[in-house]
This record gives structure tokens, sequence and C-alpha cells, in this order.
């Protein structure tokens, strides 16, 4: 089998003078050859795609790949630095692991060592040393600074209250936490803030258990634990928060909420929280806000076909309520943000009520309600009415009076956007109607519902091809069956006859990468004028819906998966 340096002479990466010149430095200075092959320019790409033909090993590449801390605790870092290679995924009795010198023969046997005594068997890729590197660091950020943090707060614990117990020790902790910048509990809870934003996780959620604090973090809709703490830190490091936050550090019998600031990774983060008492103490859930993060264009949300014609011929209306509807965590506000982007700021005056501010867009008067100091939605509706505005988004519609004025700013010539909690679009009208609005307000002021779930992506490059049969070929057939027939048009020309799957591997860990929208839009018709006034249910609603060749959340999902963006599984689950 050809070397290295042959591969790379053949490809015209190195010339002859260049083979002897690595040749000579490798055995005169004790190098590898790569590192001499580095140091001549040639690039870390193209000695690892020829070591990998020389070795016929698998190569991957890190760059856009962060290693959940989950996996990076099955070798330890003492081992990855010294022997070079770092655990990457984990599938079944499987453990992904990349290495940067695999034909190192004691790097060799200690993996073997490490894999007995897990119990697991292990799957080698190739990678490079800026990778290596990369994931190393991913060690220090998390686990060595939490560790560190750990030993110095279990020590200062131990100088100042030695031999305290019981309700001693828990003042102790209380007041741990109310220490400096420098302290240890205010880095420990540094490292969690920063993990979460460095992994790209929504929400961070601390648990206390009987016996340790349990620290997961929400990625793509799903919560994974990253870390587990020592019971003696739960009390300090719940107080450092309730500190940041403006909390009663007194008060843990009863839920409270919170907000702070905080600059990590270069960035302006604002972090929501949330308290609420539990057995073993105080649950803590921390939902990460970028403001300043690039909003998504309706069309990269996964709206598409009928539902994007019909949402942006309903926005340019110049009044009326648009609605968005879907359970908590569905979207529902980024949808809002995306609209609010196409829309017209320049020649209209558009203001928004928010709580919190997720997003900043320009040309948009974005107002943060305060209830505690009783400046809600109600009150800020209330006075924007007084400010000219052409356009109004409201974070929520929580309650009777939102929901009114909401309705009375649509009556009298503005266009609203808000989000309302309901099942499906059929389900916006009775809500209405039970929160108070009568029913004949309705269709002069409603003219668009769009219901949203949301579903995790597959990932393009580890996806797996499946044929559609058996149970798969069951839920295809009997939801394209109900789709209104220009849909099922589009079906049969697809001619698609595989699906695919979620597959794990070193660049997708999970098998998928990100979510997207599948939605639902219902358009007011004067058919649904009648039925609203004649005394609406749900069914008559969705019949007039299914009237319009409205395609449900489900059957958007369904023409997503024939077309290899999500699984079915996962659709079936969501919807």
């Amino acid at each position: 089998m050809a070397n290295i340096l042959e591969i790379l002479s053949k490809r015209g990466l190195i010339t002859e003078n260049q083979i002897l010149e690595t040749r000579r430095r490798a055995k005169e200075e004790s190098l590898k050859i790569e590192e001499v092959l580095y140091s001549l320019g040639v690039s870390e790409d193209d000695v690892l795609s020829a070591k990998s033909e020389s070795l016929d090993i698998p190569a991957t590449s890190l760059e856009s790949f962060t290693v959940p801390f989950e996996i990076l605790e099955y070798i330890p870092e003492e081992s990855a630095r010294y022997y070079k290679f770092v655990p990457l995924a984990k599938s079944g009795g499987f453990l992904t692991v990349g290495m940067l010198n695999p034909e190192d023969v004691r790097a060799q046997e200690a993996l073997r060592f490490i894999m007995s005594r897990l119990g697991f068997s292990s799957q080698i890729f190739l990678i490079k040393p800026s990778d290596l590197e990369k994931v190393l660091k991913q060690y220090k950020s998390v686990g060595g600074e939490v560790t560190q943090a750990l030993s110095e707060f279990q020590e200062e614990l131990q100088e100042t209250y030695a031999g305290k117990k019981g309700v001693a020790a828990a003042k102790q902790a209380e007041e741990l936490g109310k220490s400096s910048e420098e302290a240890p509990v205010t880095k420990m809870v540094a490292v969690v803030l920063r993990y979460g934003v460095e992994g790209g996780a929504s929400d961070i959620h601390i648990e206390p258990t009987q016996d340790k604090v349990k620290i997961r973090f929400r990625v793509d809709g799903v919560l994974y634990t990253g870390l587990f703490l020592p019971k003696d830190v739960q009390m300090a490091l719940i107080t450092k928060i309730k500190v940041m936050t403006n909390m009663k550090i007194d008060e843990s019998r009863v839920p409270q909420d919170g907000r702070f600031h905080a600059r990590i990774l270069d960035k302006e983060i604002d972090f929501r929280v949330s308290t609420l008492p539990t057995t073993f103490g105080e649950k803590v859930a921390i939902r990460i806000l970028d403001p300043t993060a690039v909003t998504k264009s309706m069309a990269d949300l996964g709206i598409e076909g009928r539902n994007l014609e019909i949402l942006e011929k309903n926005i340019k209306k110049p009044y009326g309520m648009v609605l968005i509807t879907g359970p908590t965590g569905s979207g529902k506000s980024t949808t809002l943000y995306a609209i609010l982007k196409e829309l017209d700021r320049e020649t209209a005056n558009v203001i928004s009520l928010e709580d919190p501010i997720e997003y900043y867009i320009p040309g948009v008067n974005q107002s943060q309600v305060r209830p505690e100091i009783k400046y809600d939605f109600a009150t800020g509706l209330r006075n924007i009415l007084r400010q000219d505005p052409d356009i109004i988004m409201v974070g929520e519609i929580r309650d009777k009076e939102t929901a009114e004025l909401a309705v009375h700013a649509a009556l009298t010539g503005h266009l609203v956007l808000s989000t309302l909690h309901t099942n499906n679009a059929a389900g916006v009208i009775p809500r209405l109607i039970d929160m108070g609005i009568d029913p004949f307000l309705i269709p002069s002021t409603l003219v668009l519902a769009l219901a949203q779930r949301l579903v995790r992506k597959l990932c393009q490059d580890s996806r797996k091809e499946v044929k559609i049969e058996g149970r798969y070929k069951e839920i295809i057939e009997r939801e394209t069956s109900s789709m209104p027939a220009i849909v099922q048009e589009q079906v049969k020309k697809m001619k698609a006859d595989t699906i695919y799957i979620p597959e794990v591997s070193t660049t997708c860990p999970k098998g998928t990468r990100g979510r997207i929208g599948v939605f639902e839009v219902l358009e007011m018709t004067r058919e649904l004028e009648k039925i609203i006034l004649e005394g609406p249910s749900e069914d008559k609603i969705m019949k007039e819906a299914r009237r319009q060749g409205m395609v449900t959340m489900r059957e958007d999902g369904i023409l997503k998966a024939l077309r290899g963006i999500i699984g079915v599984e996962e659709l079936m689950q969501v919807t």
C-alpha cells in the first residue's frame, strides 16, 4: 500500500525534493512525517486525506461539530490527551472514536482496554490535529472548569464553615451563593451558561435529585443530560442564580420568575429564569435568548406551497388579525418574527409587545412587557393604540382583556399579529369564543389562523435510505389518501418509493440537526363566516378547511418526509 508521501506526490501536492527533505528531517529531528509536512505548508486536510488512503481508515471533519458532554465522559481527558484519541458519538454498543495516530500500537491497546471496561466496540475515524485540539478544549471548557470550581467551592465551604451541619450547613451554602464575581460558584454558573450557549441549547434545566444535582440541556427540542454536580453545591448554585435575577433568596416555597443579561462568547445573551419547588429542592429552568441572532425567512421555517401563498397574501392586508397557534415550544414566536421581516417597516409604523424580546428586528418598535410593574399585554396594547400604529405584534393573547383589545385594534384598521394556545388551526375560533369574544366579531377581524409544530431535520450527509413498505407504506398511504386532489397529484409526480430515517454519524451524533416546522393554514371565507354565525364546532370548521384545500400539519410533514427532510417516526410523535 502506498505511503503518505507517495500519495501526496501522485496528487501533485509535494515535489521529489520535498519528499527527500521530509524523510531527512523526520529521521534527524525525531518528528512524525505529518509534522514535517505541516511545516512545509501542506494542509491538514490534504495530509488527512492521504493518510486515510494509506491506512485504509475513513476520515472525518469536526469543523461544525460539538461533542456532547455525556459522550466525552466515556474517555477520560488524561487518556484522550496522552493517546490522542477522543470519543465522538455513541450508537447502541458502538463508540465512534476519532484518532490522530491509529497506527500507534500503544494508543490501540489503550483504546481496547477502555472499550473492554465500558463493554463497547469501537469504530475508528482519522481526524486532524486541529480537530483533536478542538475536542480537548471541550473537555477543559466543561469538565475541567466545573471540576476546578467544585474543588474551590468545597475548600471554601470547609474552611469557612467547618463542622456545621443541618440548618447551619444550608445557611453557609446560601451565603456562598451571594459571593463575589470571582467566587467558585460564580465560575460554575458561568461554565454551565457558556456550555448551553456553545451547544446551541434553547433551555438549561437544573434539577435537584436525592443525592446530586442534574443539569440538562435542551437541543433541537430534546433534553440531554450534560452534568452531575454534588448535592452540597445545590443551595449555593440556586442562590447565585436568584441573586442574578433579583428573586427573593429566602423564599423557596413558591415558584418565582426573573431574568438577567450576560455577555457570553462575545454575544449579549438574555436569560429568562423560572424556579419551582420540588421534593428535593428548587428546580431552575433557564431559557436562552440571543436577541442578535439572525431570524429565518418564512421559507426557511418550512412554510411553503399553498400555506406560503395564503400567508403572504393575508399579511399584506391593511387590517385584520393573523393568529399563530400551537403548544409551548412549537416555534410560534419565531414565525411571528419571520412575518415581521416580510412586512414594509419603512412606510408603516410597526410596534411589538413582547415577553421577552427574543430577537431585534430593524424598523420595529419593540417593547418589553413587565407584569411585575403592571405593564402587561393588555396595558401595553391600550397604550400602543395611541402611538399611531399600522401593524401591531402582541407576543401572546393570554386572557379575555387582551383578546378584546386585539379584536378592537383589528376592527379599527390595524393589522394585528399574535399567538394563541390551541392544538390546531380549527381550534382558534372556538378558543376566541371561550375567551369571551362575540362570534359576530370574529369574521370581520380574524383573517388567518396558522397552526404549527417543530420536527427535527434529518442530517443530509448521514441519513439512511429505506424502502416505503410495511408500516411506513401504511402510514403514507393513509395520510396521502385524505389530502386535497391537487396535493395528491404532486405526490404522484414525486414517484417516491423510498424515504429516509436518521442515522448516527461522526458529524451527526444524534442523526438529526436543527428543526423545521410543519404547518396548516385556515383562511376566513364566506362559508366559514356562516358556520361561525350559525354556531361553530371544530368539526364543522375542519370540514370547511378541507373544502378550502387545507393540508393538515401531519400531511405537510408527510410531504417533507417524502422529500427526505424529516423522518416519519419523528413526525408521528410530534403530530
